[in-house]
């Protein structure tokens, strides 16, 4: 039952990431093409997750995976607040 979660996570993230995409393709805004980096990156960790499946989430690349995803959707905002004060 857990990979099947993992792996439908896994499809919602790439699909977030695919519509993020799309807003990206449309407006050529950074805000969105970041947001579509981070939620692939999401996607991967669900795929490490069910690969190397260590029975919990609690190991290090998890985390790490899942923090380099925060901090892009972190830079992203502070780039878009950044430029709006131009």
């Amino acid at each position: 039952m857990n990979q099947f979660l993992s792996g439908a996570i896994m499809m919602a993230c790439w699909v977030v990431g695919m519509m993020f995409l799309r807003f990206w393709s449309k407006t050529r805004d950074r805000l969105f093409l970041m947001f579509a980096v981070a939620f692939w990156i999401l996607a991967v960790e669900r795929i490490a997750l069910v690969v190397i499946w260590l029975g919990n989430e609690v190991a290090t690349y998890v985390f790490v995976i899942r923090l380099i995803a925060f901090a892009v959707i972190i830079a992203a905002v502070a780039d878009k607040n950044r430029s709006a004060h131009r």
